[in-house]
């Protein structure tokens, strides 16, 4: 069976498998019973069948194995969303060293995934079978595979015709569910929608002072007062006789005469002061907005024992 990069067979496949996020660049690390906690590297892409299962995580191992891409079983992966790693599972670089190298431009088929295969069934028996029951690697049945059984004897070889082709070699993943088997359980993500309130300072406009000059027809009234010389001449009624005057030219009297005259200018005075000076309003603005939630409704057939836990 062909397996395809995850992307090139799902080009939606953030949204499908990953909620949006991307798998591609998480870091992958080795988990081993004893506490090891070594980074063998990152993911590089994913593998999917023709079914569309994944099998396969494409791990680039960077400088733990000089660079070296190799294929991990999706079943020896345990995902760790809180601390945004993958874990390979009874992985080290003994095993990363004899899996045969990935490349993207390979066409990976039966052969190339029976040899990773048998890796994984090396390490997966080197931890359930004491060492001193196993016997060499390459007299066991199937390549890579520790057994405890005697090997069947090699039958004579039978000829064959030449126009016949061999049949092409199939697999059937299910046989080997510690290699691509992901779990009973399953997880599944409820969303919900929250109102995120958040400011943002944004400019509502602009505010220039400028001065200009208005014109306008100013009065003024100044009272003045003005001197004048009033001369009252009397005529004397009959004749009254004096003393032979002394008659003569000249000026017999002076008065000065004054009058005011309005002294109207022009000068400048402060009519008004002016303060510019800037003052926060506050105010509650109140959205409201339907939310959605995801809820769970489990449907009973039959009496299954079903316990809730929180």
């Amino acid at each position: 069976m062909a397996l395809f990069k995850i992307e090139d067979w799902y080009p939606n496949y953030k949204d499908r498998f990953f909620d949006g996020g991307d798998i591609k660049g998480t870091a992958v690390y080795a988990y081993d019973t004893d506490g090891s906690d070594d980074k063998i590297g990152s993911v590089h892409t994913v593998l999917v069948n023709e079914a569309g299962k994944l099998r396969y995580l494409v791990i680039d191992t960077g400088f733990w194995v000089f660079g070296k891409k190799v294929l991990l079983p999706i079943g020896r992966c345990a995902d760790d969303p809180d601390r945004d790693r993958i874990y390979a599972v009874d992985v080290t670089k003994n095993h990363v060293d004899r899996l045969p190298e990935y490349s993207d431009d390979m066409t990976v088929d039966y052969d190339y995934e029976e040899a990773v295969r048998s890796v994984y069934r090396m390490s997966s028996a080197e931890a359930s079978v004491p060492v001193e029951m196993s016997v060499p690697v390459e007299q066991a049945g199937i390549k890579g595979y520790v057994s405890t059984t005697a090997p069947m004897p090699t039958p004579e070889p039978q000829a064959k015709s030449v126009a016949t082709p061999p049949p092409a070699m199939t697999y059937d993943y299910n046989t080997e569910p510690e290699l691509y088997n992901m779990g009973d359980s399953q997880r599944l993500r409820l969303y919900e929608e929250r109102l995120v309130t958040g400011k943002k300072r944004i400019k509502t406009g602009d505010v220039t002072i400028t001065k200009r000059i208005e014109t306008e027809q100013g009065e003024a009234a100044v009272p003045v007062e003005k001197e004048k010389i009033v001369i009252e001449i009397e005529s004397v009624a009959g004749a009254t006789r004096v003393n032979a005057p002394d008659f003569q030219d000249g000026e017999v009297a002076h008065i000065d005469v004054y009058e005011e005259r309005a002294d109207i200018r022009k000068e400048p005075v402060v009519h008004q002061e002016v303060t510019i000076r800037k003052e926060v309003e506050e105010d509650v603005v109140t959205a409201h907005e339907t939310l959605r939630r995801e809820v769970l409704d489990v449907n009973k057939d039959g009496n299954p024992d079903i316990v809730e836990r929180t």
